[in-house]
């Protein structure tokens, strides 16, 4: 049985696993990269494998970073099922359009100045229609269920806590007379968050293959996030000013409506208009509200005394072109929550090119901005961004508020870890940023012993080996020194291999060799 790191190796984006056993192939993930433009050219090149050849593909979550590549997967031959709980496979029923609509405006835009330029023209990874074909493989199955893949493999999904819908997968695989329990995380949710319940805890695993967003940091602590939020809509009250806020379409935006309702149930809201300018995000959100038995106790209660939280009157859902370009003209009093979330494109770019450069508005971001984005850029602290080829002065207030993630940071990855026993023979640390995947290998390392590692892009590892013992730490790092022969021991790769090289030699004086 062979694991191979498709994607969200050495990155956050484009989240894609593949096992390999005895006549099959599952796959977990298949994610559209995104950030720099080195990440995002990944998006057209050909599947590292034969798409006619994966039987499954399991989805954690609806998140386009791991589910925008399915239509492609899907237009390329795949013609397995697409294994996903009920919430996840509505969700991608808008996502995955909205993203086939995405690439054709995209590859549209390109192509106007590639003929102006006399170059070769590019088509999309894929269209709308693509992404309709590929909604036909979708199959749902709820949490808590075991559902047979094949003879001797089967699965089961558990809340991540993540977004609606989103799950961690258990993957039992018996192979040789062996079996061999693997465990993906997802995308690991933060405890008490708005709306979904907290993620579960899963007690055994042989493999996990696990998350590190924040694997490097801790959420700054707001002792009352809906506190800071009615602080900050007050201040760009007072200035006269819009308040922007970039928000992901699903869940994020969800969560923002949750908290404003509260404010209004408990009148504290100032005379300001809630506009929710994303077709995408109005979309979710009727999903939502055909999801109620994945909301969490607290949410249930805020409904069992009559509240609506995404249907109030001061929430103005603009559904058009006109209706989104109107908002442009608002100068003051106006709250615009509006995706994508990382400002990479979608509607809130128009909002953002017509409030930074004022002094009295507010741009509030809730979410990641990966390395690469508009988002990263203005939140670093850039003076000046590019928005639609024009020169945009960042003069408005930028805030952040980190407890809106939707991600567990170091202490809850930890947390989130700590409950296997026994320790999980081998950790993959993956779906992050180089600097926080390394810091959180190391501390899991630290604390349970030398199981974790951090995987490159495309590395495939023999999960035959006995895990536990010598074989697997010696398979470990030969994995490790072929991977650095082919690439080359490239600058900043020294220490991770000198670390590697160091654990194994701690493991065998362990073990007495």
């Amino acid at each position: 049985m062979r694991l191979q790191f498709l994607g969200a190796a050495g990155t956050v984006t484009g989240s894609c696993f593949l096992v390999e056993t005895a006549g099959m192939r599952v796959m977990v993930d298949c994610g559209l990269f995104q950030g720099s433009k080195e990440i995002r050219e990944r998006n057209y090149g050909n599947f590292p494998v034969s798409p006619r050849t994966v039987d499954y593909l399991l989805l954690t979550h609806a998140h386009i970073d791991h589910s925008g590549l399915i239509p492609k997967l899907v237009k390329h031959g795949f013609r397995g099922q697409i294994c996903a709980t009920g919430a996840t496979v509505d969700l991608c029923a808008v996502l995955l359009p909205d993203s086939g609509h995405i690439q054709e405006m995209e590859v549209e835009r390109k192509n106007r100045k590639a003929r102006r330029s006399n170059l070769p023209l590019i088509e999309p990874i894929y269209n709308i229609d693509d992404a309709y074909r590929s909604l036909s493989y979708f199959r749902r199955y709820n949490y808590n269920e075991v559902f047979p893949l094949a003879p001797g493999v089967r699965a089961r999904f558990a809340d991540a806590g993540h977004i609606l819908g989103s799950a961690m997968i258990e993957l039992w695989v018996e192979e040789d007379g062996a079996m061999t329990k693997l465990v993906f995380s997802g995308d690991i949710g933060n405890d008490d968050q708005p709306i979904v319940n907290d993620p579960s805890a899963i007690a055994e695993a042989d493999c996990v293959i696990m998350e590190s967003t924040y694997g490097d940091r801790l959420h700054k602590q707001c002792a009352d996030e809906l506190e800071l939020l009615h602080d900050i809509i007050m201040e760009t009250y007072r200035k006269g000013g819009n308040l922007v806020i970039p928000a992901f379409a699903v869940e994020r935006t969800q969560d923002l409506l949750y908290h404003l309702s509260l404010l209004i149930e408990e009148k504290r809201m100032p005379p300001m208009t809630v506009y929710i300018d994303s077709p995408l995000a109005i979309a979710a959100t009727a999903i939502f509200r055909r999801n109620r038995q994945c909301f969490d106790q607290e949410t249930c209660d805020f409904l069992e005394r009559g509240n609506d939280p995404f249907g109030l009157p001061e929430f103005k859902f603009t559904k058009t072109t006109e209706e989104s370009r109107a908002l442009n003209e608002i100068k003051g009093g106006a709250i615009i929550i509006s995706a994508s979330g990382m400002c990479e494109a979608g509607r809130i770019r128009h909002h953002l090119k017509h409030n930074l450069w004022r002094p009295e508005s507010t741009v509030l971001f809730v979410g990641y901005q990966a390395q690469g984005t508009l988002g990263r850029q203005i939140l670093d602290g850039s003076k000046n961004v590019r928005i639609f080829g024009e020169e945009i002065a960042v003069q408005a207030d930028i805030r952040l508020m980190e407890c809106y993630s939707a991600h567990a940071d170091q202490q809850g990855l930890m947390k989130w870890v700590r409950k296997f026993n026994p320790v999980p023979r081998r950790i993959f640390v993956a779906h992050g940023e180089p600097e926080a995947a390394g810091v959180l290998a190391g501390l899991i390392n630290a604390e349970l012993g030398p199981v974790a590692a951090v995987p490159a892009w495309l590395e495939s590892v023999d999960l035959k080996a006995e895990a536990g013992g010598l074989e697997s730490a010696y398979d470990l790092l030969v994995n490790k020194l072929k991977h650095f022969r082919l690439e080359g021991v490239k600058a900043g790769k020294q220490d991770e291999l000198l670390q590697r090289m160091s654990e194994f030699a701690a493991y065998l004086d362990g073990l007495g060799a």
